[in-house]
């Protein structure tokens, strides 16, 4: 009986240590993201930062639209229709310009931030507004928003 209790201890023990978190498969960029990061659909990112302005979030989403310039920052879909922006920490890294439709898991800082009218006009010019869409531009915006450290763009 000892022994069998041994083993079954073993064989429990051997299955912890050795059991894996899923992978995230895909292309990274930055740090990326940990494998065993609880990830937020970026849907419920509001109700998983509370009360607060910033948070330390793993989010999920799919990409709206992509900065055409260069990558240098991205949309995600979100469900009231308005599109959420993610920047890059430090401008660290670029995305691919091809990746509007593509789910992606991001590591980095949610935000609930007040956008300025010179940062709006910027972006407009970004995604290749035209001068009078720019300059329609004369409020800022309260919106969410997040700072991303990685990127994981998952394969299909």
């Amino acid at each position: 009986m000892k022994k069998l209790m041994l083993t079954l201890a073993v064989a429990a023990f051997t299955t912890v240590a050795f059991a894996q978190q899923a992978e995230l498969k895909g292309k990274i960029f930055g740090t990326g993201v940990s494998a065993d990061s609880k990830v937020v659909p970026a849907a419920k990112m509001e109700q998983a930062m509370g009360e607060n302005k910033t948070a330390d979030l793993q989010i999920q989403g799919e990409v709206a639209d992509v900065c055409k310039k260069k990558g240098c920052w991205i949309t995600l879909k979100m469900p009231d229709g308005k599109p959420m922006r993610v920047t890059f920490k430090d401008y660290a890294f670029f995305m691919p310009m091809d990746i509007v439709g593509k789910k992606v898991v991001l590591d980095g800082i949610a935000k609930k931030q007040t956008i300025s009218v010179e940062t709006l006009r910027h972006y407009a010019e970004d995604a290749n507004k035209s001068a009078e869409e720019v300059a329609k531009i004369t409020e800022p915006k309260k919106e969410l928003a997040f700072e991303a450290k990685g990127v994981v763009i998952l394969d299909k």
